[in-house]
């Protein structure tokens, strides 16, 4: 963004001082926002009721026993497409030595990175919405009823039914991972469009599933825009839209209600005097937004979620900084938005998450990539966890609440006195990392102490 130039009709020198923030998030530094528009939950109005998230989660159960079949990783659990909670005690304490501050409270690893099918937390979304078209094309053609046992949809006449219709989505990742494998093992044709930033690794396990793979020399907007096309250009064609929807953003929710009952085994309270913090990397906004929303109606105002973003990614918080979400990107002001955080390579961020978060996020901070394989390293020498460097985003996220100065006026603001917060819980969201191959693994790790980053792996 050059001094002539106008982005949505203000100079460059109109929007630093306009948002004093900006310049440092144009020079890719590290930056810590706490949303001014922050209020209680009862108070705002959103798209989205209790009621769909309970239906979604009634869905899901609909399809335990095909799961199960479908995926016999997950018959111990029943079908159910879930992930650990571990305290991670070690690692908490190299936080604090890291940086130099003290974290009050229990950190706490939900462990999405190890969701079975995707190994990310883009299984909760990406699966719900594809099994979602499956019941309803199936009950279209009257060969399903609520009441019926779905192991029947892992059967090769279910499988003829789907293999008439295709799927398509835009993806820097993970979810092209979780939609290609449930998708294919249903019977759909189904297309990934995979931009630049995609991994590999990634690409070539798709194509081992039997999913079509397209790629991009651009970034993710260019990936979503051709998956459009090929939807719009197929009538039996259903494209699954990570900007846009909502049985995507329903899915990711369910993960809350989900993470209250294993809080309760853990005997962990949440209350006015016993805080709840969670802090999820961020990417275009469904997955994060989700399962934010969802925490909100469980746990109301003894919740604080803030979500985590790439220095040069940091396309939510521009949007929900401005109040003008998908109008602007990252590129406007100079951004470049390269990061060895695929799934979080994002410019433009979904509006219909961002307002949903307008008044429910506590904020947003941003971390470097060198950060990222620094902290990957750690958690693997400390807790013996392995995390892509994405899912690493949120890590910091507990130490620099309390290291800077606005995380102390949030906390102050809010009523979290000392004493309320040495009872707190800090939940980082681990997003993914469990189907890295072994060797990409140990390329992170040796990143994370040489501090050099090589964005072909």
């Amino acid at each position: 963004m050059r001094n002539n130039e106008k982005v949505e009709g203000l100079t460059r020198e109109e929007w630093i001082t306009k948002y004093p923030l900006l310049p440092n998030m144009m020079e890719t530094d590290e930056v810590f926002w706490t949303n001014p528009s922050y209020d209680e939950i009862a108070k705002a109005t959103l798209p989205v009721t209790p009621e769909e998230v309970q239906d979604a989660e009634e869905r899901l159960r609909r399809f335990g026993s095909f799961i199960q079949v479908a995926f016999p990783e997950t018959r111990e659990a029943g079908g159910l497409i879930e992930s650990p909670l571990v305290p991670i005690k070690e690692m908490q304490k190299h936080l604090e030595s890291r940086f130099a501050s003290d974290i009050q409270g229990d950190l706490w690893l939900k462990c999405d990175s190890h969701l079975p099918i995707a190994g990310s937390i883009k299984a909760r979304g990406g699966i719900y919405e594809v099994l979602a078209h499956a019941e309803e094309l199936a009950q279209k053609h009257q060969m399903l009823q609520p009441d019926n046992d779905y192991a029947i949809l892992a059967s090769d006449e279910f499988r003829e039914l789907f293999s008439r219709y295709s799927i398509a989505v835009g993806s820097t990742g993970n979810l092209g991972l979780s939609i290609g494998i449930i998708s294919a093992k249903l019977g759909f044709q189904v297309t990934v469009h995979m931009s630049a930033d995609a991994k590999t690794w990634k690409k070539e396990l798709l194509r081992a599933k039997g999913v079509q793979v397209v790629e991009y020399a651009s970034d993710y907007g260019k990936a979503v825009e051709e998956g459009r096309k090929q939807a719009e250009a197929d009538p039996n064609c259903y494209f699954i839209d990570d900007e846009n929807s909502k049985r995507l953003f329903l899915g990711y929710a369910v993960a809350a209600g989900r993470l209250k009952k294993q809080v309760e085994e853990q005997q962990i309270t949440v209350d006015n005097d016993h805080p709840l913090f969670v802090y999820l990397p961020c990417g275009v906004g469904g997955g994060p937004g989700g399962v934010a929303y969802g925490l909100k109606l469980i746990y109301g105002d003894n919740v604080h979620c803030f979500f985590a973003e790439p220095t040069h990614s940091p396309c939510m918080l521009l949007g929900l900084m401005t109040g003008l979400h998908d109008k602007v990107s990252v590129q406007d002001f100079g951004i470049d938005n390269k990061t060895e955080a695929d799934g979080l390579a994002v410019g433009r961020p979904s509006r219909f998450v961002g307002k949903m978060m307008e008044k429910l996020l506590s904020g947003v901070f941003t971390v470097d990539d060198e950060e990222l394989y620094a902290l990957l390293r750690a958690l693997r020498d400390h807790e013996s966890i392995r995390l892509e460097p994405s899912a690493l985003a949120g890590m910091p996220g507990p130490a620099r609440l309390f290291q800077q100065e606005t995380g102390r006026m949030y906390m102050e603001k809010q009523g979290l006195t000392e004493e309320k917060m040495k009872k707190a819980t800090h939940i980082v969201w681990a997003t993914g990392g469990s189907m890295v191959p072994e060797h990409i693994q140990d390329e992170y790790y040796a990143k994370g102490l040489e501090g050099k980053i090589d964005t072909d792996t």
